[in-house]
């Protein structure tokens, strides 16, 4: 029990943001209205993404001092359940946009950047996909996840605010701290921030075990077939 503490916790941040975000009051914002209850899926998605890929940025260099194939297999992982909250971010965001912005995409350069960066992790999977051996794959992906983390905060972050954009907090365009994130709603959104990233650590751990289960199984059969 002790060691589920943080699962028991992701189900009910979880819980408590999807029910509070759907029916606790919002703001009432010119243009933005319901639509504002978005904040509470499309910007965790986000952030959940970005520790995601942080988390598998520090792993593959692990993986690149020790050499240990389970670092590269928490690198993988990492970066695949990244990707799947990268494209829950990119749709919520674009379902936002139609109805605030006319159009899901409007050639925003946050929406450019964060496409540009979705498609290096793309590659990446298609990198690890092209390989057989092990450790050059390994090797090769860590090298590639490192610099596919160094492009993403320009692309994300810098870029973006240093020219006009639709986002808020880019281009001089004010953030939701300046004018919508009120007292209210910081009660639901910090919950799911937290619990949306939970929900990918509780992902990626599940599908770690089954890799390492994997890799010890294939190892073994390996070392079997040698004698």
């Amino acid at each position: 029990m002790r060691r589920s503490w943080w699962k028991v916790a992701c189900v009910i941040l979880l819980a408590y943001a999807i029910i509070g975000g759907l029916l606790l009051p919002v703001p009432r914002r010119h243009i933005l209205n319901e639509t504002i209850r978005n904040l509470y899926y499309h910007v965790p998605m986000w952030f959940s993404m970005i520790l995601l890929f942080t988390g598998a940025f520090i792993y593959s260099i692990k993986y690149l001092r020790s050499g240990n194939l389970t670092d590269d297999i928490n690198a993988a992982v990492l970066t695949k359940v990244g990707i799947v909250f990268s494209i829950l971010g990119m749709v919520t965001g674009m379902e936002w946009a139609k109805y605030t912005w006319g159009e899901p995409w409007s050639n925003d350069p946050k929406q450019l950047g964060t496409a540009i960066c979705m498609l290096i992790y793309f590659a990446y999977l298609i990198l690890r996909g092209g390989m057989n051996d092990e450790e050059k794959r390994a090797k090769i992906s860590a090298v590639y996840n490192i610099f596919a983390f160094a492009l993403m905060i320009p692309l994300i972050w810098v870029l973006p605010r240093m020219v006009d954009s639709l986002h808020p907090g880019n281009g001089g365009n004010p953030g939701f701290n300046a004018y919508d994130l009120d007292s209210k709603m910081r009660l639901v959104f910090y919950p799911a921030v937290i619990g949306w990233f939970l929900l990918g650590l509780w992902i990626s751990n599940v599908i770690i075990r089954l890799e390492l289960v994997r890799f010890k199984k294939e190892n073994d059969f390996i070392n079997f077939e040698s004698k």
